[in-house]
């Protein structure tokens, strides 16, 4: 058929042709001319096109080799139309035309993107199933104001970036594809400031394809019926200091399935086992290491390029909630590491996506990270500081998460983070703050806090900065916790030494407690501790076999004994031998050991006496729940403290050599009677079972405290003395 004229003016043609139009809506899709209606639609690789309404068939004119067709008509089909195509291979496709559908992101979506309030940021970017004016299909937005062009792409388009180019609404741009379905595949074509044509997952995109393969996946509306209604209904009550004791996991090594090729468990298989296994070990939360899609498994997660999808690795998206869910309905509350601090330079992803800085800095200095080699977000930027703070909000609300471990904290404080002089930028007042970071922290924890009562915000923050964990408006940062980094290194290094060299170290011990209150603190013994060469926490003790799980016992026991709340990487609690490694297991045949099984009932025990003793809890975060006893005994390396609840008084001692210490006389607040708890020296532990079955109390003030007893302190020991319940 020869060509015709077309009735688009040519300058519009010839750029929706150079795929270069920024609203191919005003040439394509249904327009007025004259007194009639044109419709134009176009699709390179047609021969032939029809308009189909009702149940006519009417050919449409091309206009041009490149596939540009119209067609003119007395009035718009009031049920609307299909395109019909004929390809040159002789292949047929019968579609909705998208250029007839007006925008499906409004004003007020883009106003609040623009002022970077806007809350549910996911249900107006991406990739979304709507029905739109009665016809099925999938809205896809986009923000790249930058950008030439931009076009989806995807296995209903033959990844054909000149079929489907999307409109630009002030930076926004938008297309609704109809027909397009769930579980399609699908990236957005932008040609960037730069001119290059690079293909970009959808940075809002729900659901990704497995990785190494990087392409998004159009997710199916949310169906999931959550069977966690009490647990939901009790997290708004909860207090921020509530009870606390954290199993950190990394969902792909916890246990792998030998008979299948080592694979990793699902989240459905991991719903079935790890619930159990964490209910049995009596903790009260989980902590996943970052569940968002990444495309390096041996960055553990925190090189987060879909930062709306569960890592698909595992599973889709609703078997995730299953699994968050199976942990609700267990009592169990859910953690997952974010990562708003940096991202990585995939040009897949995020990193210059429309050609210019956008998500990043455009300067080195303050846009890229020296120790990670990835970049650094833009909190300057409204826009940026809305997607990460609706990110939030969508994790919390779609997956129901009861908090967010938030990633190298320290690293967005400082401008002059592991950089050299020369190589940051001073802040507006000559300083080294990152005045733009410390508001994004705050509007993060301000937000969370009054969208979702009850929910945590924990800050791995390496350095002294104060008021991590106060609240904003008395001028701190907002988060309910903060991770004691302090507490860790100097705690590790003092149980890594010899015991004959323990009263040297006997600081590192006490002076925590010079600052344990200025924040509230979670004590971490974390994936960090066992990686890069540092071995497992039971290779880092020193002596014999004897001495080095006696040693790690009484870790434990300090640990649960030290004001703060807890969290222990997977494999510590049964005393792992070898050092972390993300792509083989846990070594669970050790159970079958007795020695690597007690360490995993004395974990139980301290979990089950914490719940049971709101001493250890209550009053983590307040002087008014510690006094010293003894603090100074360094010849000998112990300490005796009491742990002071709302009605409740937990007495803890420790002695840090191997030589058992009798006759010792510790104060205590009453006459009782008071009983020895727990210690971590009992033989069910595989200690040597020097325990105190009888403690007689004697009217001999000491310590400060009216009455005493005289106890045998265990060899490289903690034990907890009390008054039993019965007896209170």
């Amino acid at each position: 058929m020869a060509l015709a004229a077309s009735t688009a003016h040519p300058d519009e043609v010839e750029a929706i042709l150079a795929g270069r139009h920024d609203d191919p809506h005003r040439v394509l899709g249904v327009h007025p001319h004259g007194s009639r209606w044109v419709i134009r639609a176009r699709h390179p690789l047609a021969e032939r096109a029809s308009v189909v309404a009702g149940g006519t068939v009417t050919r449409m004119i091309p206009t041009h080799p490149g596939g540009l067709f119209e067609l003119v008509v007395d009035a718009v089909p009031a049920s609307g139309y299909r395109i019909e195509w004929r390809f040159r291979d002789g292949g047929r496709q019968n579609v909705g035309d998208p250029y007839r559908f007006p925008p499906t992101i409004g004003e007020l979506d883009r106003h609040l993107i623009g002022e970077g309030t806007h809350r549910r940021l996911w249900e107006a970017l991406g990739a979304r199933p709507v029905t739109h004016e009665g016809v099925p299909g999938v809205a896809f937005g986009l923000w790249a104001p930058n950008a030439q062009a931009v076009r989806v792409v995807g296995d209903w388009n033959g990844w054909d970036g000149r079929v489907h180019p999307m409109r630009n609404l002030g930076g926004v741009w938008e297309l609704f594809v109809p027909l397009v379905e769930p579980g399609a595949h699908y990236k957005f074509e932008v040609l960037g400031a730069d001119g290059r044509l690079l293909l970009r997952a959808d940075p809002l995109a729900r659901r990704s394809e497995i990785a190494p393969a990087t392409a998004s996946v159009v997710a199916a509306p949310d169906r999931y019926a959550w069977g966690d209604d009490e647990w939901m209904a009790g997290r708004a009550a909860q207090p921020f200091d509530g009870r606390l004791s954290v199993y950190e996991v990394h969902l792909g090594s916890w246990r792998r399935n030998p008979l299948e090729a080592n694979r990793s468990l699902t989240y459905r298989e991991l719903a079935d086992e790890l619930v159990d296994y964490v209910a049995g070990c009596g903790f009260t939360h989980v902590e996943f290491l970052p569940v968002a899609e990444h495309p390096f498994g041996g960055s553990w997660g925190y090189q987060v390029t879909g930062y709306y999808a569960p890592t698909a690795r595992f599973g889709p998206p609703e078997d995730f909630k299953y699994l968050v869910d199976a942990l609700h309905r267990r009592g169990i509350g859910v953690l997952v590491d974010w990562v708003p601090a940096h991202f990585p330079r995939d040009e897949f992803a995020l990193a210059r996506l429309d050609g210019t800085a956008l998500y990043e800095h455009d300067d080195p200095r303050q846009g890229a990270h020296p120790d990670w080699g990835t970049l650094v977000f833009n909190f300057g930027r409204n826009e940026v500081r809305n997607f990460l703070v609706a990110n939030a909000l969508y994790w919390l609300e779609e997956y129901h998460l009861d908090g967010l471990r938030v990633d190298a904290v320290a690293s967005m404080l400082y401008l002059d983070y592991s950089r050299r002089p020369g190589e940051w930028v001073p802040n507006r007042h000559g300083g080294r703050e990152n005045l733009e970071a410390i508001e994004f922290l705050r509007e993060l924890n301000r937000v969370v806090h009054e969208c979702h009562p009850g929910v945590l915000t924990i800050a791995e923050e390496s350095t002294a900065w104060a008021g991590v964990s106060r609240p904003v408006e008395l001028g701190g940062l907002g988060f309910t916790h903060k991770w004691n980094l302090g507490w860790m290194h100097d705690t590790l290094e003092y149980f890594s030494n010899d015991p004959v060299y323990r009263g040297y170290e006997h600081d590192k011990l006490t002076f925590g407690f010079i600052y344990v209150w200025h924040e509230n603190f979670v004590s971490p013994l974390s994936h960090d501790e066992v990686v890069h060469g540092k071995g497992s926490l039971l290779a880092r003790m020193p002596g014999d076999d004897w001495q080095r799980f006696a040693n790690l016992r009484a870790l434990y026991g300090w640990m649960w004994a030290h004001p703060g709340k807890q969290l222990l990487f997977m494999g510590g609690e049964f005393a792992q031998e070898q050092e972390w490694a993300e792509a083989r297991s846990l070594d669970w045949h050790l159970l079958d050991d007795e020695r690597h099984a007690g360490v995993s009932r004395l974990v139980a025990a301290l979990n089950g006496l914490q719940a049971e003793r709101g001493a250890l809890w209550q009053r983590d975060f307040v002087p008014e729940g510690f006094r010293w006893l003894d603090a100074t005994d360094r010849a000998s390396s112990v300490l005796a403290f009491e742990r002071l609840g709302e009605d409740d008084t937990v007495v803890c001692l420790a002695n840090l050599t191997p030589v058992p210490r009798e006759g010792y006389r510790v104060g205590l607040a009453g006459e009782g009677p008071w009983a020895e708890l727990l210690s971590t020296d009992e033989a069910r532990f595989g200690g040597s079972g020097v325990v105190n079955p009888d403690l007689v109390v004697e009217p001999v003030p000491w310590q400060g405290r009216p009455v005493s007893a005289v106890v045998t302190l265990p060899p490289l020991g903690v034990c907890f003395l009390g008054i039993p319940p019965a007896a209170g």
